[in-house]
């Protein structure tokens, strides 16, 4: 079996153990959806190395663009559970934003600045019922990252054997 196809396989295993979050804690972080989108874009903008981490200027608005965009699809997730749209979204997005510049310790600021904020801006029992999701995501970040460089590692050995 391919390495990266049991590296996935064992993220989707982990991802259907995450348990069911309540519809109020779930409807608590869409709620704040705009108020966590800004405090991230402002939290993370002033790190002495975002450029760094996200491969320069060019990638700001991308940045900004994400962090929306993440707090809908958890969201989304967390209303309609599936391990393998989770797996899937991730490895998108890992892939996406690395072949654009992102380094793979952005992941790492990221997730972490997100429980933070989560805590600080959520009920405790929402926040307690959500870190699970962060967790899982923070504690896998190596497995994205492995099968992200080998995907792009391929790709392109394969763009470079074409046939003329």
């Amino acid at each position: 079996m391919d390495e990266n196809v049991f590296i996935k396989n064992k993220l989707v295993i982990n991802a259907k153990k995450l348990v069911k979050v309540s519809d109020t804690s779930i409807n608590e972080y869409i709620d704040k959806t705009d108020l966590l989108a800004a405090k991230m874009n402002e939290v993370m903008i002033k790190r002495e190395d975002i450029l760094e981490l996200i491969g320069g200027d060019k990638n700001i608005r991308m940045m900004k663009d994400n962090y929306k965009n993440h707090l809908r699809f958890v969201g989304s997730i967390m209303l309609t559970p599936n391990a393998d749209t989770l797996v899937d979204t991730f490895l998108w997005e890992f892939h996406a934003y690395m072949s654009r510049g992102f380094t793979s310790n952005y992941w790492a600021a990221q997730i972490n600045t997100w429980i933070e904020l989560l805590k600080e801006n959520l009920s405790k029992k929402a926040f307690m019922e959500i870190l699970s999701i962060y967790n899982y995501l923070s504690v896998n970040i190596p497995e994205f990252v492995i099968i992200t460089e080998k995907d792009r590692k391929s790709t392109r050995l394969n763009s470079s054997h074409r046939l003329y």
